[in-house]
């Protein structure tokens, strides 16, 4: 296991799912956890089961799309650690609807909390990570959806691959500093979202090359790797995780 003992880590949209395992195994390798959520109760909850299961885990309730909250919190995980290491913008938002009829409100709602939420955490962030000689590490998380295209989801496809452009030209702003930042780009994966659909699992299973959807752990694998020390040589990439689905891209509809 890659070790984070004596490091810091920040993820936003961790109250469960994809972003609450990497936060799991970040606090079981050793890290201080700081653990966002829009949702106060689930923020403190899903802290909770870590620290009494594993590790270390602070909740930081609030809207990781607010630029102040954002700056708030890189304060709060520095004021409380001195330090800052890596952080992982997993929040994100999914407002599907038809292109013809989509409406202004779904379109500035998403593009505030998924590039406007990452683009500032990575300010704050990073403007942190170039006072510490060791530097730091950021991973936004893209999606498929910005590598194919998928019915009714134009606007969120269009912030997916916005991220991994802005990891790629902040090569040039933060590798300086000795700050590494790449994107991961889930496929479909069964988290508690995806799972109250009935057909999903059986939908994907069909046609992923290899057989099944992701778990949330076969993605928080990818993301410990990118922000740790052996993955400091990387930087302004994108790993796409999804069974192979984008070798073929069949569609789920």
């Amino acid at each position: 296991m890659t070790s984070f003992k004596n490091k810091t880590a920040l993820v936003t949209g961790a109250g469960q799912g994809i972003g609450f395992e990497i936060c799991r195994q970040l606090a079981a390798a050793g890290a201080i956890v700081f653990l966002n959520d829009i949702d106060e109760q689930l923020a403190h909850a899903s802290a909770q089961k870590i620290r009494a299961e594993i590790g270390n885990c602070i909740p930081c309730a609030g809207d990781s799309g607010n630029q102040e909250f954002i700056k708030s919190m890189v304060a709060k995980a520095v004021a409380q650690t001195g330090r800052l290491d890596a952080v992982i913008a997993n929040a994100g938002i999914t407002l599907s609807g038809d292109f013809f009829n989509y409406p202004p409100e779904s379109l500035y709602s998403v593009l505030h909390t998924n590039i406007g939420g990452t683009f500032f955490l990575a300010q704050a962030a990073a403007n942190q990570m170039k006072t510490q000689a060791a530097g730091g590490s950021l991973l936004f998380m893209s999606s498929v959806t910005g590598h194919q295209a998928h019915k009714n989801l134009a606007a969120y496809g269009m912030t997916k691959a916005a991220l991994e452009m802005l990891a790629r030209n902040l090569v040039i702003e933060l590798s300086p500093y000795k700050i590494n930042v790449n994107t991961i780009a889930p496929g479909a994966t069964l988290t508690e979202r995806t799972t109250g659909d009935a057909d999903y699992e059986k939908t994907w299973s069909r046609i992923t090359p290899l057989g099944r959807p992701a778990n949330v752990q076969d993605i928080a694998n990818a993301a410990l790797f990118l922000v740790s020390d052996k993955a400091k040589h990387i930087t302004g990439q994108s790993l796409i995780i999804d069974g192979g689905w984008t070798a073929v891209s069949p569609s789920p509809f």
